[in-house]
């Protein structure tokens, strides 16, 4: 087999491991962000129903102080 040809198959190899590695990284760091997102989702969904509920209190002490 000359050398240009075994020169060529393991810079092959190493390309397709490169690329690989490369891909289950970026599918690792894509997998991440997505639980970061959700968390931030979550906490959004969160703050939104406290500020309605903050809104209902509020109206309600306005209502009890107009009573007086």
């Amino acid at each position: 087999m000359p050398d240009t040809v075994l020169v060529a198959i393991l810079s092959l190899m190493g390309t397709l491991a490169g690329s690989f590695g490369g891909s289950q990284i970026i599918k690792y760091r894509i997998e991440q962000l997505e639980k970061k997102v959700e968390k931030h989702n979550n906490v959004m969904e969160r703050t939104f129903i406290l500020e309605e509920k903050i809104k209902v209190a509020n109206h309600r002490i306005e209502d009890l102080e107009k009573e007086k």
